[in-house]
């Protein structure tokens, strides 16, 4: 067997512990040249074996595995892609893909090139060095430059123009396409590299001035001007990114960024950092990174998704894999050979291969293929608060659950596959009895949300606030300027105190539910399950689609394997849609009722 090559530069960058790195600087392009050339024959073979000693290090087989499935997969798309391309004379999207409402969009024409280049320059790929894919590539190009504006931005139609962050993440994937172009052995790609690289440094020149929306928006220009500087070497790019880095990294003590968005942006950040770290010689960037990756173990279901409810951003409640964090993993296991990111690279590998995305890093990058340390075992039993984001995770092997303060999702459950989303509590106290938690408290083992509310009445105005007359005056949109509401004295007020205490044994969890002071007031507890598995024990409320009563005993909910099991029941009403409170979950949902003084524990598990 032909040993694969030494993988330049790139490779001896991340040797050994962090105050050992070294020699961080962005390969060559005759040693990527030489990289891309000689892999060919590495993904044509089904392992690889342990070199001798003094030779290039050996790669690591199941990165040659998942990089095979990732360049097979891309060949699979060309096809439809190329059947999508615009190619109409004179359109003035020429070379770019409509999306699917009909727009032509920057983003079509990106979405064109990356899967282009990665097959031109995927070795042991169909569409290796071939001559068929230089014109759509050249016509795609040619779009995705004219969607830039002059000052370098691009725009997201769905949100945002002439965006400096959305180009940011665009040069994300274009500077690594364009360093492949500048690698390939073919003449004609090298040509479509310097096309590609007009974006680039145009690009990068918006990033230098332009801002940014949101916390992660930061991290992501200095991602994208480190990739531009590897590319086209310019101080100023390194000034913008030592302006941003001033700031500090927004890492609370729990190692949460300040978005927790657990599935898209704290993956993204962690990347984002670990490119400026690799590209400019910091490694103390990698420091929150590691403290995220390490908390993020305590943030994973059995079945591998990641808990979202505390997320700041659109990713809240949605079903989330740990695939986008696996760049970072596998990059820190092998920096810092921590056997605990080694285990969980490959579990993202064994479970959520088809959702990696990271084929231009791989070409790119050829310290990604090297061997992985041995694993160590991940946390699957634990109890842990995390105070910053007001949460609190306690998994026990298969039983998992999630309680929470702020947050209309009080707790959540997971056995196995079978996942209890939501547990939620609403009454009707005025409108605005839809319960989240002020704070969580733990002590002796009992988890403790607590909320207040008040319902109050006003009185009359005096003589003297009448007299100003400005309870009278009129806005310019015809309605009353005040409504005095804030200046009137509040008289016959109601309050309502809802506390939940949550304790647990062997991953058997028992909610304490107690509502007190104004009486008569209906409640509602909804148990609000995934769709797609099948509740026992429980009967249909009338007049609304997957919801449920638990009128006594026990309840189950199964889905395959899995069952929860829940109750006692308990219903002294069917107002379950109750005014003020949330819409019902989206999904299969189980309501328990009654009305103040309400007391009730419910056992799940």
């Amino acid at each position: 067997m032909t040993p694969p090559p030494a993988p330049g530069r790139f490779a001896l960058a991340w040797r050994g512990p962090v105050g050992s790195l070294r020699g961080m600087s962005s390969p060559s392009t005759s040693s990527r040249r030489t990289f891309l050339a000689s892999g060919a024959a590495t993904l044509a073979l089904a392992s690889t074996t342990r070199l001798a000693a003094g030779t290039p290090p050996e790669r690591d087989p199941a990165a040659v595995e998942l990089v095979r499935g990732l360049v097979a997969a891309n060949d699979d798309r060309i096809a439809g892609l190329l059947a999508r391309q615009e190619r109409r004379a004179g359109h003035r999207w020429l070379g770019g893909m409509v999306n699917e409402y009909g727009l032509h969009t920057p983003h079509g024409a990106q979405g064109l090139i990356i899967p282009l280049v990665a097959a031109a320059c995927a070795p042991g790929g169909r569409y290796f060095g071939s001559a068929e894919l230089v014109e759509p590539l050249r016509l795609a190009i040619r779009a995705l430059l004219s969607a830039q504006y002059e000052d370098g931005t691009v725009d997201l139609y769905a949100t945002n123009f002439r965006s400096p962050p959305d180009t940011a993440f665009f040069l994300e994937g274009i500077c690594p396409a364009t360093a492949l172009l500048r690698a390939s052995p073919s003449p004609a790609y090298r040509a479509l590299a310097e096309e590609l690289g007009r974006f680039v440094v145009r690009g990068a020149d918006g990033l230098v001035t332009g801002g940014v929306h949101t916390p992660n928006h930061r991290w992501v220009v200095c991602a994208a001007l480190a990739l531009a500087n590897s590319l086209y070497p310019n101080p100023r790019y390194i000034a913008r990114i030592d302006a941003w880095l001033a700031e500090g990294i927004d890492l609370d003590p729990d190692g949460q960024y300040t978005e927790k968005s657990t599935t898209v942006y704290s993956p993204i950040v962690d990347r984002a950092l670990v490119i400026v770290a690799r590209l400019l010689n910091r490694p103390a960037l990698l420091e929150p990174v590691r403290k995220n990756l390490e908390m993020t173990l305590f943030y994973i279901h059995p079945d591998g998704e990641v808990v979202t409810e505390a997320s700041r951003r659109q990713d809240r409640y949605q079903r989330g894999s740990m695939a986008r964090y696996y760049y970072s993993y596998r990059h820190l296991a092998r920096i810092d050979g921590n056997g605990r990111f080694a285990a969980m690279t490959r579990q993202i590998e064994r479970t959520a291969a088809g959702q990696i995305s990271e084929l231009l890093s791989f070409l790119n990058e050829p310290e990604l293929w090297l061997p992985l340390p041995p694993s160590a075992p991940l946390p699957t039993d634990y109890a842990r608060e995390f105070a910053f984001s007001q949460l609190a995770r306690i998994r026990r092997g298969a039983a998992s659950g999630t309680i929470l303060a702020g947050n209309t999702t009080l707790f959540s459950f997971r056995r196995g596959e079978a996942a209890l989303e939501a547990v939620r509590l609403s009454s009707a106290f005025f409108g605005k009895g839809q319960f989240t938690a002020d704070s969580l408290t733990v002590k002796d083992g009992r988890y403790i949300l607590r909320q207040e509310l008040e319902g109050p009445y006003f009185q009359p105005l005096s003589p003297a606030q009448i007299a100003d007359g400005e309870h009278t005056k009129m806005a310019p949109n015809g309605t009353l300027a005040n409504t005095g509401r804030a200046i009137r004295t509040r008289s016959n007020i109601c309050r309502l105190e809802a506390v939940v205490t949550i304790t647990e044994q062997a991953g058997r969890f028992e909610l304490e539910f107690s509502l007190t002071g104004t009486e008569a007031v209906p409640v509602a507890i909804e148990l609000a399950f995934r769709r797609g598995g099948a509740l026992e024990g429980v009967e249909a409320v009338a007049g609304v689609a997957d919801a449920h009563l638990l009128r006594a005993g026990t309840g189950r909910y199964r889905l395959g394997n899995d069952v929860i099991e829940f109750g006692p029941g308990q219903v002294e009403h069917t107002y379950t849609q109750i005014r003020g409170a949330l819409p019902k979950w989206d999904g299969q949902s189980v309501y328990l009722t009654g009305l103040t003084p309400f007391r009730t524990r419910v056992k799940i598990s």
